[in-house]
């Protein structure tokens, strides 16, 4: 998996947990090693990681490696990017942008939270 620092790996397994559970909202990106847009996102999505802190989650599901949560949520492209809020997806992006874009979509659906 393309791994950024500070970016939590999530499974099958672990995504209910990691993910679902009320706290912090989350940003999930669907990635895959073969993905060159995922790629240059990586260093956006761990800087947001370090940046925001306390404030987002960031976690990445690989879809070769979790199948089950990518068909549940229908992801059928990567980078598919869903934020979630108090367990329930509120928002998705699918492609590689630039931090600042991101940020700028990541506040209107989050308000103040980023």
């Amino acid at each position: 998996m393309i791994h950024a620092e500070g970016v939590t790996e999530v499974t099958d397994t672990t995504f209910d947990a990691e993910v679902l559970a009320p706290g912090l909202p989350v940003l999930v990106e669907f990635t895959a090693d073969w993905c060159g847009p995922c790629r240059q996102l990586a260093p956006v999505l761990g800087a947001m990681a370090r940046e925001e802190a306390g404030r987002l989650k960031v976690v990445q599901v690989d879809v070769d490696h979790s199948p089950a949560v990518a068909a549940r949520y229908a992801v059928l492209s990567t980078p598919t990017l869903l934020v979630f809020q108090d367990g329930e997806p509120v928002r998705s992006m699918v492609g590689a942008r630039p931090k600042r874009r991101l940020l700028q979509e990541l506040e209107e659906v989050l308000g103040t939270a980023v």
